[in-house]
């Protein structure tokens, strides 16, 4: 069996503010619209997998997040420059509340820099809304498609 090597960590939340999710719609010239969770890199000064997903929220929407629990793993493959940064890809996602959000507190190389428009949007956290965009990666519109009530049920009080 071969092993592949993790080159790349990403953590993404899966973000309710009520029965709403929480997207980035992306528009980059010459290329179709998508949707994305907010989120991105672990970066090397990050504490760990949830302190990345902080971060990020904060620098994409200007958000705070609580009740922050794993739901999702994607794995993908990743071609790097050479062959220590070719391997593959996870990304973490975690369904989670949106605390607070303010917009005008985005900050980092999304904003400063981007490329093509980062729009906060929301759509009805239901098979139709998520049918509704080109939501990516594939593997996460297929897992919410048919893990809807669960995931809710990831955030009950009950839950412990």
């Amino acid at each position: 069996m071969t092993v592949r090597s993790v080159v790349k960590r990403t953590a993404r939340a899966v973000l309710l503010d009520g029965d709403q999710l929480v997207l980035i719609k992306r528009t980059k010239p010459g290329v179709d619209p998508y949707w994305v969770t907010p989120g991105g890199g672990v970066e090397p000064e990050d504490g760990s997998v949830v302190a990345a997903l902080h971060r990020e929220v904060l620098e994409e929407l200007g958000a705070k997040i609580t009740d922050v629990v794993p739901c999702f793993v994607d794995t993908v493959e990743h071609i790097g420059v050479d062959a220590e940064t070719t391997g593959v890809k996870v990304q973490h996602f975690f369904v989670c509340r949106l605390g607070t959000m303010d917009p005008s507190l985005r900050h980092g190389p999304e904003v400063e820099e981007p490329c093509g428009e980062y729009e906060i949007v929301r759509i009805p956290f239901t098979r139709l809304g998520i049918a509704s965009v080109h939501l990516v990666p594939l593997s996460l519109r297929h897992y919410l498609d048919g893990n809807i009530e669960g995931v809710r049920a990831l955030l009950a009080p009950d839950l412990g």
